[in-house]
């Protein structure tokens, strides 16, 4: 497990409310998921049964949810999308199903929004862990923060984009 994954897991393992989640690049360089992009660039799409695609993540989102801890992702994309969202909006099914709420919001929807510089998890609008990206797309390493003023910045940014984004099932790439 990496760094990251430990971070995450430690947070939301004292999660009692909730976990959200903002996205705002229009392409990650995850190395875990190069060889299924590269597949999916290719032509291959994932299959619809989860006993292929489960992962350690959608436990942990599906274990959270059980005990009462709201998931929300929330996704501002450039349109037309990149080769990247698009795969990743194929692959969403898979955070709804483990029991995440997703909406993506076009990027022109959130120009008169006060957002963050960086991509971000709240955990019960007080933790904050910062997911740092070099130029690439690839992970420059968490950052945990528990300023409670910058937590209250981070809680009312993703409120308002989750006010206007469109549903996970009501977007279309």
């Amino acid at each position: 497990m990496s760094q990251t994954d430990l971070a995450f897991v430690d947070l939301l393992a004292d999660t009692r409310r909730s976990a959200v989640h903002l996205e705002m690049r229009d392409a990650y360089g995850i190395d875990e998921e190069a060889a299924e992009f590269a597949q999916w660039r290719a032509g291959w799409r994932p299959p619809s049964e989860p006993a292929a695609w489960w992962n350690e993540f959608h436990t942990w989102v599906r274990d959270a949810t059980a005990r009462g801890v709201a998931f929300r992702r929330a996704r501002i994309v450039s349109e037309p999308v990149s080769e990247y969202i698009r795969y990743e909006h194929a692959r969403t099914y898979q955070n709804v199903a483990a029991g995440e709420s997703v909406r993506w919001l076009p990027r022109r929807h959130a120009s008169d929004l006060a957002l963050p510089g960086n991509d971000f998890w709240l955990f019960d609008d007080a933790v904050i862990m910062w997911n740092h990206f070099d130029g690439n797309g690839v992970s420059a390493g968490p950052e945990l923060d528990r300023r409670a003023n910058v937590a209250a910045f981070c809680a009312t940014a993703f409120e308002a984009v989750w006010e206007r984004a469109t549903p996970h099932d009501g977007f279309r790439v």
